[in-house]
C-alpha cells in the first residue's frame, strides 16, 4: 500500500485531537462484518468544523476519504484502504427531546435514538430499536424494517458538502425511496438529523420494541458477526428465499457463510476473510440470477482492496 504523505497527518493535528487520530488502523475493529484490513488514517470526528476544514484539503491533494458510521452495512477488503476513514461516531451522537421532535446527532445509534424516544413517550421510531446503524447512515439508506422506514419520521437533515458549506435538507428534498436517498446520490455527509415523532404511551412503545426484538431473535442470525441483511429486497421477491431455493442455504466458504436462520444474511462463522465473505455474495448473486433471472443488488458496500 502507498503511504499518504505526512503532510496530510500534520494537517489533521491541526483540526483534529492526535488521540483522535489513528493510523493503520484494522478496520475489522469497525465493521459488523469484523473482517477488513487497515485504513491508513480513521479519524473520530467531534464537529461539523473539522469536516468543513479536513474535506475541502482532502479533495485539493486528491487523497480518497470514506465517512463511516457503525460499520454495519460495510466489507472492507482485506487489503486495507488507501485513504482516510472519517468516523462519525459517538462524539457526534448528543441527543435532544424537543416535544414531539427529537433532534439527534449524526453519530447517534438508531437503538439509542429510538430507546430515548421511548423514553420520552414519542411513538414511530419502534421500528428502528434493532437496526445496527447509526441515525446518519440510516437516513442516508433510508433504513427500514417491519413496515417502517425512516422516510416515514425524518423532518429535516443538516449536511456538508465537499466544498465545507452546510445545508439543511427538508424530508421532500430527501427524495427517499427504497434503501435510497438524495444523500446517497450526491457527496453530502449527515451531521445532524430532526425526527417528528408522535406522543404515545411509553408503556406500548416498550411492548412493541420488544416484541420486534423477540421477532429479529427468532429470525436472524444475531449471535454471528454480519452487515445485517445481504442483500436488498429485490422487486416481486425476497432475497432470502430465492437464495434458499436455489440450494444455498448454509452455503460456506471458509468461515463466510449463508446463514441457515435467514439466507438473506451472510454471516462470519469465525475467522471468514473479507475476500471468503465477497466470494459467498458473488456466488449467490451467480446462482440466483442463473436460477432464477433476478439480479441481487447488494446493501452492503464494498470499500478499499480486496
Amino acid at each position: 500500500m502507498v503511504k499518504i504523505s505526512s503532510a496530510i497527518y500534520e494537517f489533521l493535528k491541526v483540526y483534529v485531537p492526535e488521540e483522535d487520530i489513528l493510523l493503520n488502523e484494522p478496520m475489522s475493529r469497525h465493521t459488523t462484518f469484523r473482517v477488513g484490513g487497515e485504513a491508513q488514517y480513521l479519524v473520530k470526528v467531534s464537529n461539523g468544523e473539522q469536516l468543513r476544514k479536513i474535506i475541502p484539503y482532502l479533495r485539493e491533494v486528491e487523497t480518497p476519504y470514506f465517512v463511516l458510521g457503525n460499520g454495519s452495512n460495510l466489507l472492507v477488503g482485506d487489503k486495507g484502504y488507501e485513504g482516510v476513514i472519517l468516523q462519525i461516531g459517538n462524539k457526534m451522537s448528543h441527543i435532544q427531546i424537543e416535544g414531539s421532535l427529537v433532534r439527534t446527532g449524526a453519530g447517534a445509534l438508531l437503538t439509542q435514538v429510538a430507546k430515548c424516544a421511548m423514553e420520552n413517550g414519542l411513538t414511530g421510531l419502534e421500528f428502528a430499536s434493532g437496526i445496527p446503524g447509526t441515525i446518519g447512515g440510516g437516513v442516508v439508506m433510508n433504513a427500514g424494517a417491519y413496515e417502517g422506514e425512516m422516510a416515514q419520521v425524518v423532518e429535516q437533515v443538516s449536511v456538508i458538502s465537499e466544498q465545507g458549506e452546510i445545508l439543511v435538507l427538508d424530508k421532500d428534498t430527501m427524495e427517499f425511496g427504497y434503501r435510497t436517498s438524495a444523500i446517497k446520490k450526491r457527496p453530502f455527509i449527515v451531521l445532524e438529523v430532526v425526527l417528528r415523532l408522535e406522543q404515545g404511551n411509553k408503556g406500548e412503545i416498550r411492548a412493541k420494541m420488544e416484541e420486534l426484538t423477540r421477532r429479529r431473535r427468532e429470525k436472524q442470525p444475531l449471535e454471528y458477526a454480519s452487515a445485517g441483511s445481504t442483500f436488498k429486497r429485490p422487486e416481486g421477491y425476497f432475497a432470502g428465499k430465492l437464495i434458499m431455493d436455489a440450494g444455498l442455504r448454509g452455503y460456506s466458504i471458509g468461515d463466510a457463510r449463508v446463514s441457515e436462520k435467514h439466507c438473506g444474511f451472510v454471516i462470519n462463522t469465525g475467522n471468514a476473510t473479507a475476500a471468503d465473505v465477497a466470494e459467498v455474495i458473488r456466488e449467490v448473486q451467480e446462482r440466483v440470477k442463473e436460477k432464477f433471472d433476478v439480479t441481487l443488488e447488494t446493501e452492503v458496500i464494498f470499500l478499499g482492496d480486496f
